[in-house]
C-alpha cells in the first residue's frame, strides 16, 4: 500500500486532468475529494478556506453528480463541479462497503500546482448517504465520457449553479473552525 503524502506549499501530488480555475469533485477508493483552484489567493482567502465556513450541496439529474460549494470570504456565490465514475479506472472506484464518510478538501494555486491549504470534515448521515445513493446509481447505469460531457453540456444550458442548489438532494453548512 502506497501513500501519498499532502504538504501544504509543496506541488500538488495528484495529478489534476481539468485546467483554469475552478472546483473540482471526485469520490474514489480513497473516499470524497474536493479541490478549489484559484489562480490568486492570499493570506485571508487561504486562512477562509482551511477555518473559514463553507457551504456544500449536491445535485444530482440525468445520472450526473454536480457537487456545489460555496466558501465565504472567496465565493460570495455558488460554484458547481459535475462528477461521474466513468472518468475513473476500474481499479480507482470507490468502495461503499468500506464507507468514507470524511471529506477531504483541498485549496491549490492553479498557476504553481502548490497546495495553499487543505481541511478535512466530516459529511453529516444524510448528506453521505446521499452522495452513496447517486453513486450507486452510476455504478447501475455507466455512461461514456462522450456520454457524460453532453449530458453535463446540456445541465450547465438548463440550470446555473443557483438554480443546482435551489434543487439540491442535500446540503451541509461546515461551520468556521479554529485551529
Amino acid at each position: 500500500m502506497s501513500y501519498t503524502n499532502f504538504q501544504v506549499g509543496e506541488a500538488f501530488p495528484l495529478p489534476i486532468k481539468a485546467s483554469g480555475e475552478g472546483g473540482l469533485f471526485q469520490f474514489d477508493v480513497n473516499g470524497p475529494m474536493f479541490i478549489l483552484k484559484l489562480n490568486n489567493s492570499d493570506l485571508i482567502a487561504i486562512e477562509a478556506f482551511r477555518t473559514g465556513q463553507i457551504e456544500i450541496a449536491l445535485f444530482f439529474e440525468d445520472n450526473i453528480i454536480f457537487f456545489l460549494y460555496k466558501v465565504e470570504g472567496i465565493l460570495n456565490d455558488w460554484g458547481d463541479c459535475p462528477s461521474c465514475l466513468c472518468t475513473l479506472p476500474k481499479n480507482q472506484l470507490p468502495n461503499l462497503t468500506n464507507p468514507q464518510s470524511d471529506l477531504a478538501l483541498f485549496l491549490v494555486n492553479n498557476n504553481l500546482n502548490t497546495l495553499l491549504a487543505l481541511r478535512n470534515i466530516t459529511l453529516t448521515p444524510e448528506f453521505y448517504d446521499s452522495l452513496s445513493s447517486c453513486i450507486n446509481k452510476q455504478l447501475q447505469a455507466p455512461i461514456s465520457i462522450e456520454e457524460y460531457q453532453q449530458k453535463v453540456q446540456a445541465l450547465w444550458q438548463k440550470y446555473s449553479s443557483t438554480e443546482m442548489f435551489n434543487h439540491a438532494i442535500a446540503h451541509q453548512l461546515i461551520t468556521t473552525t479554529l485551529s
